[in-house]
């Protein structure tokens, strides 16, 4: 660990050797930071979170309580992952059996949100500013903005970068209620004007 401290955390909170944690960033309450973690400025670590060995967060992620973060996640800057939501890293877990050579990486991209009791399954990348709804299991790549929910996880509209569904006109354009930035749709992919 760092020894020039210049992140909170709290004494119940175990990390181990090796970490790289940036300026600002709090670890709250009973969570545990593997060996060998990088995680940037003013990221807020929840109560009772595991980061495992290698994970990357970038800089604003907010962990909320109950996360599990394995081997193979990086997330890039501005991520929110809600409460008791998970990651995955193996296809094909068995206790017997070790597979830590089968790690998928997966990589959560700026700004997307993930949702409280959501699970990714690895290996399946989610896109810059997508939203994905509660108690959402994610199966495949999810574009950017896109917005998913279900179980399996569809996309069902997209969302602005300030986490408003967007509704769009006969062109195919859509203005944030909130920002007043504009989108635009073509051939099923957004993009912000």
């Amino acid at each position: 660990m760092d020894t020039n401290k210049t992140f909170f955390a709290h004494e119940t909170a175990v990390i181990d050797d090796g970490c790289k944690i940036g300026d600002g960033t709090k670890i709250w309450h009973f969570s545990h930071i593997m060996p060998n973690c990088i995680i940037g400025n003013n990221c807020n670590i929840g109560q009772n979170v595991v980061v495992s060995p290698q994970v990357v967060l970038g800089n604003n992620v907010k962990v909320q309580n109950n996360v599990s973060i394995y081997t193979g996640v990086r997330c890039e800057d501005d991520v929110f992952l809600g409460p008791s939501m998970v990651f995955t890293n193996v296809i094909n877990p068995r206790s017997a059996i070790k597979r830590q050579d089968q790690y998928l990486e997966t990589v959560v991209k700026k700004g997307a949100s993930i949702g409280a009791n959501a699970t990714i399954v690895c290996g399946n990348n989610i896109g810059e500013y997508a939203f994905i709804g509660a108690g959402a299991v994610v199966t495949k790549e999810v574009k950017p903005y896109a917005l998913v929910v279900g179980n399996p996880s569809k996309q069902i509209g997209w969302i602005s970068e300030y986490g408003h569904r967007l509704n769009f006109d006969e062109e195919g354009l859509a203005i944030c209620p909130e920002s007043g930035e504009k989108y635009a749709l073509k051939n099923n992919e957004l993009r912000k004007l």
